[in-house]
């Protein structure tokens, strides 16, 4: 069975670029499809393409459209329907914002779509950038928006079978594609052998988020929570809302962009809990990471985290989208016992062992058998 695997691009290192490099660990001898392909962008993620047969559109050579794809995304459907792929027998797109499930197959090719979540930008879920604060932007957006809506529905039709990556996720394939879909949720990198004895609370000192800085991800909210609240937060990540969150960052915050593996293992160990404000989430893979490591997760009660984090089981979710409520979950996380912290802290863990790669392998083997198997 030769195989291929479709991402939107490699320019930047998430949830979906983990699920990919999972994805290829699992059919190691895949050819890999992409828009654009970056390893400067990807910073010290880079080296987990090293090796792989990357194959680029030809969107990749013309100058300056890597870093135009979101304004002149119209050409997206050309992109995906000008690859060549008869030489396969599968075909599975990891497919999200830049929609490569759009792709043409033959008809004897079997198409999975695991999908990360539908363009937000096309069904007015709140994104990265807020597009629509200037009026000539929203005029041209809404006007190319409704073709490629059109284009997302239609090419959604060519898809044999949808894999979501959580209940939320199948709800908006149902909605916007009126296709079902399994779910199979994404595979989470967690420690093997944690000893949770040194579990205390009294004597971890500060909270931790890990997230890319964009505006989605709302880490404004866990700033001014810690402005207010006096609590020590260590925020992990980049991306294009940096300066300004720095801007507002009081000196109790500490901002460390991109860390190796390592020492985010550290910061997990030794933080109180693990605190998340994203809105319209549909899985959230790093408030899963952080439970791995015994963490109590305190997240927004929105998308995906609803079907992850457990109020006073193994977190707390916060109701209104402001500071003073998450600063009353946390208070409520800071008058634990001891005895109740642990217990929390090994439901985390708990929780998030239902995440391993090892049973998102099995799983995903196991529903390229049954569909290969509906086909024949």
């Amino acid at each position: 069975m030769k195989v291929a695997i479709i991402h939107d691009q490699l320019q930047e290192f998430g949830g979906a670029e983990r699920v990919l490099v999972s994805l290829k660990k699992i059919f190691p001898e895949t050819d890999i499809y992409t828009s654009f392909y970056n390893p400067q962008t990807l910073g010290i993620h880079r080296d987990n393409f090293e090796g792989w047969n990357i194959k680029t559109s030809w969107a990749e050579k013309v100058p300056f459209l890597k870093r135009l794809y979101s304004p002149l995304r119209f050409i997206t459907p050309l992109i995906w329907e000008s690859l060549d792929l008869k030489d396969y027998d599968l075909v599975i797109s990891s497919s999200g914002s830049y929609m490569c499930k759009g792709i043409i197959t033959r008809p004897e090719t079997l198409h999975i779509c695991y999908l990360h979540h539908p363009p937000r930008y096309l069904y007015y879920y709140e994104t990265a950038v807020e597009w629509q604060k200037y009026w000539p932007i929203k005029i041209y957006g809404n006007l190319i928006n409704h073709n490629l809506r059109l284009w997302d529905y239609l090419s959604s039709q060519r898809v044999d079978y949808f894999i979501a990556n959580s209940q939320e996720t199948k709800k908006r394939v149902e909605k916007f594609y009126r296709r079902d879909a399994q779910v199979i949720y994404p595979p989470v990198e967690i420690p093997q052998e944690l000893d949770l004895r040194s579990s205390i609370l009294d004597v971890r000192d500060y909270y931790l988020t890990v997230s890319r800085l964009a505006r989605a991800k709302h880490v404004d909210i866990l700033i001014e929570a810690a402005n207010k609240h006096g609590f020590k937060l260590k925020i992990v990540g980049s991306g294009r809302d940096e300066k300004y969150l720095r801007s507002i960052a009081g000196p109790n915050v500490e901002l460390l962009g991109a860390v190796d593996d390592k020492e985010k293992a550290d910061l997990y160990k030794n933080s109180k809990a693990f605190l998340f404000s994203a809105v319209d989430e549909e899985f959230g893979i790093a408030p899963i990471e952080a439970m791995g490591y015994g963490l109590p997760v305190i997240a927004y009660s929105d998308g995906g985290l609803k079907e992850t984090v457990n109020e006073g089981k193994n977190g707390y979710l916060f109701n209104e989208f402001n500071k003073d409520s998450l600063i009353k979950k946390i208070k409520e996380l800071e008058n634990l016992s001891s005895e109740e912290y642990q217990k929390m802290s090994h439901a985390a863990r708990q929780s998030a062992e239902q995440y391993s790669e090892e049973k998102f392998k099995e799983k995903i083997l196991n529903f390229v058998n049954h569909a290969r198997t509906s086909r024949s």
